[in-house]
């Protein structure tokens, strides 16, 4: 990435916050991601992480804080709006821990449902994505099936297809290979690779600290709210600065 490009993020968090009531999940979060920037975020259960993620598109909103994504800034506590919340979540794809696919709809329905009735394409126009995308992770003789008679696997690929049939500019990733045996999970991160390398931007909630290590560019670590740790992923993960990321990583390449 050339200095220009790191001179105007794709995604930037200022002073961002947010409350249960008295209970604060995370404080005081500033974080740039640049084009092209694969960002994995681990650290401890509980730490605040995917709650962050789900407040960078609002699917959770912020309790202070500016959040600008793909150029588009929000800040929280100023009256936003629902047009303004579906604009700057229209720049993000978001695949979750948990497939979320229609059970009732055949795998192609599934990627093509949300072209039709949000970015209002023709059904022809949506199922000419989709094909393309099924076959970019490598399930395009599934278009006819339904996601029961799909692997978990099968089915974290078909929703990260949905999420790219959108035209995102970030993908956002939630844990997505925690509800997967890792011989299958395998097959995820083999189609997050891929997007890596074509420079997609990404955020990564992530346990697979092989992932974080070899395919991210930037490497934070959240404890109790806060990022205690942000930088190169070699050198956090092999000479963490932090005794919490210690403990941590202690604890999960242990097992």
């Amino acid at each position: 990435m050339d200095a220009s490009q790191r001179a105007q993020p794709m995604v930037s968090l200022r002073g961002v916050s947010k409350n249960y009531g008295e209970r604060t999940i995370f404080s005081d979060v500033n974080l740039d991601v640049s084009p092209g920037e694969v960002m994995a975020v681990i650290g401890p259960s509980g730490a605040g992480k995917s709650t962050l993620l789900r407040c960078i598109n609002f699917l959770e909103e912020p309790t202070s804080g500016q959040i600008t994504l793909g150029g588009r800034t929000i800040r929280a506590g100023e009256g936003v709006s629902g047009r303004d919340v579906q604009a700057l979540r229209r720049k993000a794809g978001m695949v979750f821990q948990h497939f979320n696919l229609f059970p009732h709809m055949s795998v192609l329905d599934n990627v093509s449902f949300a072209q039709m009735r949000v970015l209002k394409r023709s059904r022809e126009d949506a199922n000419k994505r989709s094909l393309a995308l099924l076959d970019r992770v490598g399930l395009a003789d599934f278009a006819g099936s339904y996601p029961a008679r799909c692997s978990g696997g099968q089915q974290q690929r078909i929703a990260i297809a949905r999420a790219l049939a959108m035209d995102p500019e970030v993908m956002l990733f939630d844990e997505p290979t925690s509800a997967l045996d890792p011989e299958v999970g395998l097959e995820v991160l083999a189609v997050m690779k891929e997007l890596a390398s074509d420079g997609m931007t990404m955020i990564i909630v992530t346990h697979e600290m092989g992932f974080a290590r070899d395919v991210s560019d930037t490497l934070v670590v959240m404890a109790d709210g806060k990022i205690i740790e942000h930088g190169d992923p070699r050198q956090i993960l092999s000479e963490p600065n932090h005794d919490r990321t210690r403990l941590f990583l202690r604890a999960v390449l242990g097992r």
